[in-house]
C-alpha cells in the first residue's frame, strides 16, 4: 500500500493538514474494493483528486475513467448522456448512441455534482447501483454494466432529501462510505505552500520571475476566507503574476487584488427581510402576486352582484377595477351586458331568473374564470421579462442568471425553450 506522502507527490497535492491526510488515507484504503464512495466539500476544494486517487489504485486502473458534471447536463439530455438511446427514441437521435455507464464498463465513473441530479434519473442509478442493470432511454432491453461509482456534492445531502430533491435510498447506496475534504480556510497553514506552487507554476508557464510576498502579505493571505477555496487561490495567483510588474508583492498590493470579504458573495440565505423591503425583481413579482390575489377576491364578489341584481351603482363604484383586470375591451363588453339586461327589463328580476342563477354554477363563475386566465398570462409575461432582464445582464451566462433568480441552472434552461427565448 502506497504512504500518503507518495500519493501526494504523483497526484500533486499540497498540503499537510490531518484532515487532508485523514481523507486520502480513506482513499487509499477503499480503492481494492468495489464499494461506492461519496466525496463530500465545498464548491473548489479539490474533491475531482480522491476518484482519481481510487481508480488509480484499484484493480481497474487498466479500465476506462470518466468522469461527468451531472449539474452542467440538461435534465432532457442526462438519461442518454448517462445510459444511452436508441436511434429514433426521440427528436434529434439520429443514430444509437452509448452511454457513460456502457462505454466505461470494467472501469470507474465519477459523477461529480450528484446532488444536482433529476429524480428519475436518480431512480436509473440506483438500479445500476443496486445489480448493475440498465435500460437505454427508447428501449425495452435490460443490459448489465460492470462500474465503479465515485460520487461527489456540494450540498448538504441530507437537507436535499428532506426537501425532496434528492432520494434518501440512493444516498445511502452511495455514501457506503464517505471522504469529506476540508475548506481552505481550515487549513490555514497549507494557503502559503498552495500559493508559491501556484506562483512557482505560473512563473514558468509565463516566463517571469516568481512573485514574492511580505510578511504582512503572507498573514494577510492565510486569515483571508477564500469562499472559492484552492479555485479561487489558484486564479488569484495566476492574476497577480500576470499583472505585476514588481515581483515583491506588498500587503496594500495584495488587498487591492482581494474583494473585500463579504461582498464577494451573494446575500446570505436567511437573512430576514422586512415586508416592505422588495430590493429584488423577484421581490416585486411577489408583491404583484399578492395584490392581485386581493383584485381577483374582489372582483369575484363585484362579478356575483352585478349578476344577480344589475345594480349600476355596485358597478359605477367599482368601474377602476374592471379595467385594472380585463382593460378596456372587456369593460366594453360589460356595459354591453347591462344594456341587454335593461331592455329585457333585468333590473328587477322575476323570482324565476333568480332560481336561474342560483342553479347555473358555470354562469356564476364564468367571468371569474376568466379573471384567472388573465392572472396566468400576467404571470408567464413578468416571469419571461424577469428572465430576458436576467440573461441581459448577465450577457447570457446562464449560472449566472439562475443564481440571480433563485432557480437552477436547469431550470433556466428549462424555462429558456418552454418560452423560446
Amino acid at each position: 500500500m502506497e504512504s500518503v506522502q507518495n500519493i501526494k507527490q504523483r497526484f500533486e497535492i499540497i498540503g499537510n493538514d490531518p484532515k487532508l491526510n485523514r481523507a486520502i488515507e480513506k482513499a487509499i484504503q477503499v480503492a481494492p474494493t468495489d464499494i461506492s464512495v461519496l466525496v463530500v466539500g465545498e464548491s473548489g476544494v479539490g474533491k475531482e483528486s480522491i476518484p482519481r486517487i481510487i481508480h488509480a489504485l484499484s484493480h481497474r486502473k487498466h479500465g476506462k475513467y470518466i468522469a461527468v458534471n451531472c449539474g452542467a447536463i440538461p435534465e432532457g439530455t442526462i438519461d442518454s448522456e448517462l445510459f444511452g438511446h436508441e436511434k429514433g427514441s426521440f427528436t434529434g437521435a439520429n443514430a444509437e448512441r452509448q452511454g457513460y455507464f456502457e462505454v466505461a464498463d470494467g472501469g470507474t465513473i465519477f459523477l461529480d455534482e450528484v446532488g444536482e441530479l433529476p429524480l428519475t434519473t436518480q431512480v436509473r442509478l440506483l438500479r445500476v447501483l443496486e445489480n448493475g442493470e440498465f435500460i437505454k432511454v427508447g428501449s425495452s432491453q435490460v443490459q448489465k454494466t460492470n462500474v465503479r461509482i465515485v460520487a461527489a456534492t456540494n450540498v448538504n445531502m441530507f437537507d436535499a432529501i428532506e426537501k425532496g430533491k434528492f432520494r434518501e435510498d440512493l444516498y445511502y447506496r452511495l455514501s457506503t462510505v464517505d471522504i469529506p475534504l476540508p475548506p481552505l480556510r481550515d487549513r490555514k497553514e497549507d494557503i502559503h505552500l498552495l500559493f508559491r506552487k501556484f506562483a512557482s507554476d505560473f512563473a514558468h508557464k509565463y516566463k517571469m520571475p516568481p512573485i514574492k510576498l511580505s510578511d504582512e502579505a503572507v498573514n494577510f493571505l492565510q486569515k483571508y476566507r477564500w469562499s472559492g477555496n484552492i479555485r479561487q487561490l489558484r486564479n488569484f495567483a495566476e492574476q497577480i503574476s500576470v499583472l505585476e510588474t514588481n515581483r515583491d508583492i506588498s500587503l496594500a498590493t495584495m488587498q487591492s487584488y482581494l474583494p473585500v470579504e463579504g461582498t464577494n458573495l451573494p446575500s446570505v440565505i436567511g437573512k430576514k427581510k422586512s415586508d416592505s423591503d422588495f430590493s429584488t425583481e423577484r421581490d416585486i413579482l411577489y408583491k404583484v402576486l399578492f395584490d392581485m390575489k386581493s383584485d381577483l377576491h374582489d372582483l369575484k364578489k363585484l362579478t356575483m352582484e352585478l349578476m344577480q341584481n344589475g345594480s349600476s351603482k355596485v358597478q359605477e363604484m367599482n368601474k377602476n377595477l374592471i379595467q385594472k383586470v380585463f382593460g378596456q375591451k372587456e369593460e366594453s363588453s360589460l356595459s354591453n351586458f347591462d344594456d341587454d339586461h335593461r331592455m329585457n327589463g333585468s333590473a328587477s328580476q322575476s323570482e324565476t331568473e333568480q332560481e336561474e342563477f342560483d342553479d347555473d354554477d358555470d354562469s356564476n363563475y364564468l367571468m371569474a374564470e376568466t379573471v384567472e386566465e388573465v392572472e396566468t398570462l400576467k404571470l408567464e409575461q413578468r416571469e419571461i421579462e424577469l428572465i430576458k432582464k436576467s440573461l441581459e445582464r448577465h450577457k447570457g451566462k446562464r449560472k449566472a442568471a439562475a443564481d440571480e433568480l433563485g432557480i437552477s441552472e436547469r431550470t433556466l434552461y428549462r424555462k429558456i425553450k418552454q418560452y423560446d427565448l
